[in-house]
């Protein structure tokens, strides 16, 4: 049975309350806490840095007490100093663009010996080819079902067989080493589509407006549940 993880962007919540945003959004059955880093330059956009991540990390967690892992997504070049940053602002998972890096095996090890699980990102036109090189210091591979840059993006329906040649990969590895990958979609997510890219493969979803768009985060992700419920 597939464990299905939700986890909103705070790149569309409320900054001038983004502590309350983050508990909000938790107590609302969120898994991760989505942190979209740009820097406008790998990236036509620039967000936030790792201030907000170490200001943000006393709220990623449930009202016991439990800690719920904050997702670093770095859409920044070059990518080695700010996710040492990361990593010491609180960062679980930090991942990165395979082309913002110059040596993506050493940068995916910098990440691992700083604590952190480590994930690569492929655009929509990116190839896959780096993911069978390093595969055994991948801890989550991102594929992005927009362009990324900007929230609020349509869904790019290409996304679907990219994620599923990326699960059959992952099942591959899984089956030979026994060490699970997880593979998240970001982009355009919304209840309406998040069966069918559950289908493709995926295991955890990154929602945005579709979430922080709407007064009751809680409606709005237990519909997400419902429809992964529906996936055989």
């Amino acid at each position: 049975m597939t464990t299905y993880r939700i986890a909103p962007s705070i790149l569309s919540a409320d900054f001038a309350r983004l502590g309350d945003e983050v508990r909000s959004v938790i107590d609302a059955g969120a898994d991760f806490i989505h942190f979209d880093v740009m820097d406008n330059h790998y990236v036509p956009n620039l967000t936030v840095g790792p201030l907000v991540a170490q200001a943000v990390k006393p709220y990623c967690k449930r009202s016991d007490g439990t800690p719920v892992p904050l997702d670093v997504h770095l859409m920044v070049e070059p990518v080695d100093a700010l996710a040492q940053m990361f990593a010491k602002a609180g960062a679980d998972i930090i991942s990165f663009h395979p082309e913002a890096s110059r040596h993506v095996d050493r940068t995916l090890q910098l990440i691992r010996d700083a604590g952190c699980r480590a994930g690569l990102v492929f655009n929509p036109a990116s190839s896959l080819d780096v993911l069978e090189l390093v595969m055994d210091k991948v801890d989550l591979v991102l594929i992005m079902s927009v362009n990324p840059g900007f929230g609020g993006q349509s869904f790019i329906p290409e996304a679907l067989r990219k994620t599923a040649m990326v699960r059959q990969r992952l099942d591959a590895y899984r089956a030979q080493s026994g060490r699970e990958v997880l593979l998240e979609v970001d982009g355009g997510i919304k209840a309406e589509n998040i069966a069918a890219v559950a289908a493709a493969g995926a295991d955890t979803f990154v929602a945005g407006s579709a979430i922080f768009g709407h007064k009751d985060y809680r409606a709005v992700i237990d519909a997400m549940r419902a429809e992964l419920a529906r996936v055989a």
